[in-house]
């Protein structure tokens, strides 16, 4: 995200050496493989023996159990040692924890089977960050980058009982601090603490290879963690196993697919005979093919490719396009007798490509095509479900990724700031026909890519997580980074360096463009599977300009970020993929309530501010501007909190409405953010327990496949028809004006085919000719797509601010009744009730539309979901519109504060 950034005037012509050797160890990541066993093991751990944060923390130094894939702060909260980091403001007093070294303790015994084979490994999928670690007294491997998985080879060093592997966890503020405070000049980094754990001109998150939002960002906690992350794996073998596998697409479509299955095998200390055998199973599970080889292996790794023909393959589409048929292929070696000489991966058979023909404007496009089929991508960025990864369950990604995919979402970008999700990520999105854009793991700031050592890690870390998820075809694009080529020619980080030391400057952009233009681009070549490569975003891919509308991808922060221009700006910048942009807005109540008390819920509260981390929190400051310039000044936390989420809902639909019908010069609207975090303020559509935000609602509306873009600008109403099926759609559009009361002033009706993934425009109208002399903020214009008597798309236009409109209050008339399964929701009001807003409180009820206008004298039925009784839902049940809320903004309150100048 663009709109603030911390830059630095000073930069240092020398770099922290990052280049840990690792003993014993080869890093690389097995993609579709049979799992190895997970180490059962007893964990425990403590603030090492001897640390500065004893002083303040006694008795920490003894153990205590902890939760391997795990954290530090995860445990000390089990422990009862801190509360929970994400309830009221505990962030300040928690910072002490990034400041320890930490040690973690696992005890376990070995079976004799894995004891007698030749060959034992030890695979840490996830240590974050400095780790020392250690198996029975003896050095294992050290370990610097959050990001790679570490190997090391056991063989001998097992006992059958009482093992004991220990890893220090070294302070990634305190091991690289010194360095950077030595630094003349300082490259920038991105949020700096306002803690005083570090310096904040002496960041040190962008020479870590850590998650960077651990460090803080402007929607999340500062909580610099430390643990083991990702599970700890014990594998053994004799003769040979297999490393990897992957099918890679040569030539398909409709009629043929040739593939190649690519398999790694490795061998022990000798040479020797191996028979294969690969099997390809249907997305029914019917085998369609089988190879066998007898083969000679080499000792050490062997690189085999076996060729595949499939007739009549089955395709894997995005949704909206087709099915999302996937293949099994199955791999063994020597008649697999155990799990490491088998290996099994589910994938789909489809073709990518990232198309930039040139207009004659002197534009470039930039879409996805996919199996020959030009995508427009509708959907938003994600960034880490929680602050400390190990937590996030398969139940809560299904949860996340089901909700994009409901709201008609073909495409989420992984952002960079955070970490390569787990495989069960993908498969979700493999499943639900889920494009996914995703980052390589830098959120922002400038990388030290002119060090060597640091870029070798990256590269070993790029290539472990290319291996692990090239077989997911939801992945379509690989992108370096997050921001930073933007950063540097247009936030002024790349001018100020230059101003600062010349030579520098050019040495830390000569890095930049090995890291992100060759060597990551390199990679991608090599082991992408023909997944093309990005080298930021946004981007140009190195071309001169960065963020440019006409060229590569956009990311545009003038609305909300500075200078806060208002939300018809949107309708004024048409980008060629619009991959950032978005408005903040509040979750709901209940989920405020799981953070603060009712007293402590107001705008300027300490506790809401410590949840709001736009402008260090004053980011409700900015709400209120754009709440104000469109609905007046609430009364109230509970109306800010709602109208935050309106004005939330109805500017990024203005955005992405404008998006979609300037097809095909704009292929792509990604709004920021799907998710959260933490529970706070934000730009998520779904807050973190899972509860859709209003603009949630709205994105099934405007991301459907049928929609109708009628879009009012300087007195000019746009109409363009919108549909993304690959077949052209016959209906009827009806224009109907009318009065907030419900009286018809006119209406016209017109027949309209919606051209095949196209944006068809049909009319600009002026608002003389919709109104005809009626009063603006009485009136309303609504366009219906209809097919016989269903309107399947709809979308009204407004002449005034919703805080100039005569809006009644206590208009909305409902009765809810059981129906079968589920509860009926019957609506229904005499005069126009806009952004309409229901809610059970703390009842857990889920309703199947919310956040719309109701017009007059058209009831709408809304199913409720729900485990409570009738008597429980009706009296939990609370209505809301604009109508009720500015009914009471007649005075500011005392407790809002007046937005400062921009």
């Amino acid at each position: 995200m663009q709109y603030v950034r911390t830059k630095f005037g000073s930069i240092q012509n020398r770099f922290i050496r990052l280049g840990w050797l690792a003993l014993l160890v080869v890093s690389c990541t097995v993609a579709g493989v049979a799992s190895a066993a997970p180490l059962q093991a007893q964990w425990s751990f403590r603030l090492l023996p001897g640390d500065a944060q004893l002083q303040a923390h006694p008795g920490l130094d003894t153990w205590r159990p902890a939760q391997v894939p795990g954290s530090v702060h995860t445990d000390l909260q089990a422990a009862g040692v801190i509360g929970d980091p994400y309830v009221g403001a505990a962030e300040a007093g928690l910072q002490w924890i990034g400041l320890g070294d930490w040690e973690y303790r696992a005890r376990f015994d070995v079976d004799a089977t894995t004891l007698k084979r030749r060959h034992a490994e030890l695979r840490f999928d996830g240590l974050d960050t400095f780790a020392e670690v250690s198996l029975n007294g003896a050095p294992l491997l050290r370990a610097d980058n959050a990001h790679r998985t570490w190997r090391a080879r056991v063989d001998g060093r097992l006992k059958a009982t009482g093992n004991e592997l220990r890893i220090v966890f070294r302070s990634p503020i305190r091991t690289l601090l010194p360095q950077v405070q030595a630094m003349p000049h300082k490259i920038a980094g991105n949020y700096p603490s306002p803690y005083g754990d570090e310096p904040k001109d002496a960041m040190v998150g962008n020479f870590a290879r850590k998650p960077a939002y651990h460090f803080g960002w402007d929607w999340g906690p500062r909580y610099v963690t430390a643990g083991v992350w990702r599970a700890v794996q014990l594998s053994s073998w004799d003769d040979n196993r297999i490393t990897d596998l992957a099918v890679r697409t040569d030539t398909l479509d409709e009629a043929h697919a040739a593939l190649t299955v690519l398999l790694q095998v490795e061998q022990g200390d000798a040479a020797g005979s191996a028979s294969v055998a690969v099997d390809v199973l249907d997305p029914d599970g019917k085998r369609v093919q089988r190879i066998e080889r007898q083969l000679m292996l080499r000792p050490g790794s062997n690189d085999l490719q076996l060729p595949v023909t499939i007739e009549q393959p089955r395709r894997w589409w995005p949704v909206g396009q087709g099915a999302q048929d996937r293949y099994t292929v199955q791999a063994r070696v020597d008649g697999g007798r155990s799990d490491e000489q088998q290996a099994r991966l589910r994938t789909g058979l489809r073709t990518v490509e990232l198309r930039r023909e040139n207009d004659a404007q002197g534009g470039q496009g930039f879409s996805f095509v996919i199996n020959g089929v030009p995508v427009f991508a509708k959907g938003a960025n994600v960034i880490p479900f929680e602050a400390f990864p190990a937590r996030v369950t398969r139940e809560r990604l299904r949860r996340d990724l089901q909700a994009a995919r409901d709201a008609n979402m073909n495409m989420l970008r992984n952002w960079g700031g955070g970490y390569y999700e787990d495989d069960a990520f993908f498969d979700i999105a493999d499943e639900l026909g889920l494009l996914v854009w995703q980052d390589f793991m830098f959120g922002g700031g400038m990388q030290p890519g002119y060090d060597p050592a640091f870029r070798a890690s990256v590269v070993a870390e790029a290539r472990d997580n290319v291996r692990r998820l090239r077989h997911h075809p939801s992945i379509v694009l690989w992108c370096g980074n997050n921001e930073e080529e933007t950063a540097w020619k247009d936030w002024g980080h790349g001018k100020e360096l230059t101003a600062a030391d010349p030579a520098f400057a050019a040495k830390v952009w000569h890095g930049y463009v090995d890291l992100f233009g060759t060597d990551l681009r390199a990679v991608v070549a090599e082991e992408g599977l023909g997944v093309p490569y990005w080298s930021s975003s946004p981007s140009n891919d190195l071309d001169a300009k960065a963020n440019d509308s006409t060229r590569g991808d956009k990311h545009y922060w003038q609305v909300w970020g500075n200078p806060a221009l208002p939300v018809t700006a949107y309708l004024h910048e048409t980008p060629r993929f619009m991959s950032e942009y978005g408005l903040q807005a509040w979750p709901q109540q209940s989920t405020i309530d799981a953070f603060a008390t009712r007293q402590e819920q107001q705008i300027d509260g300490p506790v809401i501010q410590a949840h709001q981390k736009f402008m260090a929190g004053k980011g409700n400051e900015r709400l209120l501007h754009y709440i104000q310039m469109e609905y007046g000044t609430p009364r109230s936390f509970a109306d800010f909190v709602y109208l935050s989420q309106v004005m939330q809902a109805e500017g990024i639909a203005l955005a992405a409405l404008h998006h979609r019908a300037s097809r095909p010069y704009t292929m792509g609207s990604l709004y920021w953010q799907l998710n959260d975090v933490w529970p706070g303020a934000s730009w998520s559509s779904v807050d973190y327990y899972g509860h859709w935000k209003a603009l949630h609602f709205h994105a099934r509306r405007f991301f459907a496949d049928v929609a109708v873009a009628a879009l009012r600008d300087e007195g000019v109403t746009r109409v363009s028809l919108l549909n993304d099926g690959r077949s052209a759609l016959q209906a009827q559009l009806r224009i109907r004006v009318l009065d907030v009361d419900g009286r018809q002033l006119h209406q016209q009706q017109q027949a309209v085919t919606l051209a095949a993934q196209a944006a068809t425009e049909v009319a600009r109208l002026s608002d003389a000719a919709l109104l005809q002399g009626a009063d603006p903020r009485r009136s309303l214009a609504v366009f219906e797509l209809q097919q016989g008597d269903t309107v399947i798309a709809e979308r009204i236009v407004y002449f005034a601010a919703a805080k100039d409109q005569p809006l009644a209050a206590g208009q909305v008339r409902s009765e809810l009744v059981a129906q079968g399964d589920h509860y009926l929701l019957r609506l229904r009001s005499p005069s126009l009730a806009r952004a309409l807003w229901i809610d059970f409180g703390n009842v857990d009820a889920r309703v199947e539309d919310n956040a719309f206008d109701l017009l007059p004298g058209s009831p709408r039925d809304v199913v409720v979901r729900s485990r409570a009784d009738l008597s429980a839902l009706r009296a939990a049940l609370r209505l809301q519109t604009l109508g009720d809320t500015l009914h009471s903004t007649l005075a500011p309150p005392q407790d809002v504060p007046t937005p400062r100048t921009r």
